[in-house]
């Protein structure tokens, strides 16, 4: 029986003699038990050469050996790479990599995260179980997860400079939305009442988001929601009347954070408005954790009884959750019990340990000086970005931004972030449609909302976000005029048939756009692929 190991994009492995196991074909005529094995008959396989795909843009030659498991009879279980088991889903892959490098990626919730995080990720961790916490596992084998999941924890309180005396935290969510219905689970009674930003106002659907027709997030569906706005007239958070609403509908939990709001936070005034009413005050920080830990906006720690987060947003690490607490009791419920059981085994199984590992080394980068200079400079492109389109004669929801992105009121101009949408992924730049205040649909939205993390990871400066911007402008004016030339129907969907159709006369226009966004970003690397 000939067994060996490979190794994976740079990462060192030792020989890995493996026993009989059932994945192997029962040809193979094993017919000792390990420990009658003479060791030495035992040699390993020989290592196979496959072709690596991992410099941006481009295949690579780079050959990194495979596993190969071979039985006496020269047949058995051969660990091929993915373009020789799923050409299918490698092709999907390879596409997909090429259109985030030919991209603008605005998406605020985007980033591109590290060769590194990838690592870790794709790492032998996946095949781990380990439903618990450290040193309180379900199974067995857990030594070097439990090590790898106590130094996650410890590098997320030294990346937000929390006292671990007096914060604790949860690493184990499986993204935001989870992260989030935990700490609902932990503090709450089905039917308790919350009240989150309103999500046409910039919030997120988890914070409680309902219609007078239907309880749309799961929130709302198990908890009584009762959301705060923004005044129009400023685009800021109403802060006087969410005291006022506060006060009538006395909830149980205040949730600061948003999805879309340009804006920093009020801390002292929503601890105040909680405090007021004997409430918990959450801070969903999954957009600015990145921003938090470099500490180039407010501290939500300062004022919050408990933190949630995404980790793949402007901390650029890997697609997962935190939730931090504070360890003292906070209205009569010790937290981090609470919160612990919650995650497991009130909502979740295993945690996925792959995740994990990925996220403990975002965290580490998150301490060094060249995080703050990222996410500095990650405001600073957002500036730049605002004050062009601004100059081009846009409406920025707030008239400006704080943070990572900016809001585009489109409805003075007549159109709806729908259209406008469209026609820029056509032309290779991807951001998303986006509610702004007054806004009556959630589909039809009047807005599209822009963001800088992804692209300043790629290298990009103010100069490039003023490029940007100036692109943006040309896709609007385009969506204008063609927009103007459907003639059968005045819906979204007559507009999207109308750009399939012969009869689109726009070709040309999309395609020098598209060709100069492509000459732009071509000429910056993502880290990673």
């Amino acid at each position: 029986m000939n067994t060996c190991s490979g190794a994976i994009m740079g990462s060192l492995q030792q020989p890995v003699w493996i026993k009989e196991s059932t994945f192997l074909p029962k040809r193979h005529g094993f017919t000792k038990f390990p420990h009658q094995l003479n060791l030495g008959s035992l040699k390993p396989c020989k290592l196979s050469k496959i072709e690596g795909s991992l410099v941006t843009g481009k295949p690579s030659t780079t050959s990194v050996p495979i596993t190969v498991l071979e039985g006496g009879d020269g047949n058995g279980f051969v660990d091929h790479e993915l373009s020789n088991v799923d050409p299918e889903v490698s092709a999907i892959i390879y596409n997909e990599k090429q259109r985030q490098f030919r991209s603008l990626e605005l998406i605020a919730s985007e980033n591109f995260t590290s060769r590194a995080v990838m690592e870790a990720v794709g790492s032998c961790l996946t095949n781990k179980y380990s439903e618990g916490l450290p040193g309180k596992r379900y199974y067995g084998g857990n030594e070097h997860i439990d090590e790898l999941e106590t130094l996650c924890q410890k590098r997320a309180l030294a990346a937000f400079h929390l006292d671990e005396q007096k914060w604790g935290v949860n690493v184990q969510p499986l993204s935001g939305s989870p992260a989030n219905f935990e700490v609902y689970t932990a503090i709450l009674k089905p039917h308790d009442r919350i009240m989150g930003l309103d999500l046409p106002h910039g919030g997120h659907l988890s914070h409680g988001f309902m219609t007078p027709k239907r309880r749309v997030s799961g929130t709302s569906i198990y908890f009584e929601s009762m959301p705060y706005r923004l005044d129009e007239s400023t685009g800021l958070v109403d802060y006087e009347m969410l005291e006022k609403t506060a006060t009538l509908f006395r909830p149980k939990l205040i949730i600061a954070g948003a999805s879309a709001y340009p804006r920093d936070f009020d801390y002292p005034r929503m601890r105040k408005i909680a405090d007021s009413v004997g409430a918990f005050l959450m801070m969903d920080m999954a957009h600015i954790s990145g921003l938090v830990a470099a500490s180039v906006v407010g501290n939500p720690f300062d004022y919050c009884d408990i933190v949630t987060t995404t980790t793949h947003k402007s901390l650029r690490g890997p697609r997962g959750g935190m939730i931090f607490f504070k360890k003292d009791p906070v209205l009569g419920i010790e937290l981090e019990s609470a919160i612990n059981n919650a995650v497991f085994p009130g909502l979740q199984g295993g945690p996925h340990n792959h995740t994990i590992g990925g996220l403990a080394v975002c965290l580490k980068h998150a301490q060094s000086p060249e995080f703050k200079a990222y996410q500095n400079q990650v405001v600073s492109n957002c500036r730049a970005l605002a004050k062009r389109l601004m100059e081009l004669g846009y409406t920025l929801v707030s008239g400006g931004s704080d943070n990572h992105l900016v809001l585009v009121d489109l409805r003075p101009l007549g159109l709806d972030g729908a259209r406008v949408e469209k026609i820029l992924d056509m032309a290779s730049i991807t951001l998303n449609k986006n509610s702004v205040p007054g806004d009556k649909s959630a589909l039809v939205p009047g807005g599209i909302r822009i963001g800088s993390p992804a692209m300043t990871t790629r290298g990009l400066t103010e100069k490039e976000f003023v490029y940007i911007a100036e692109f943006i402008h040309e896709g609007v004016q385009l969506t204008r005029e063609i927009k103007q030339a459907v003639t059968s129907g005045s819906k979204v969907q007559d507009f999207i048939k109308y750009l399939a159709s012969s009869d689109f006369g726009f070709t040309a226009q999309v395609s020098d756009l598209r060709k100069r966004v492509e000459a732009l970003t071509t000429q910056f690397p993502i880290p990673g692929l």
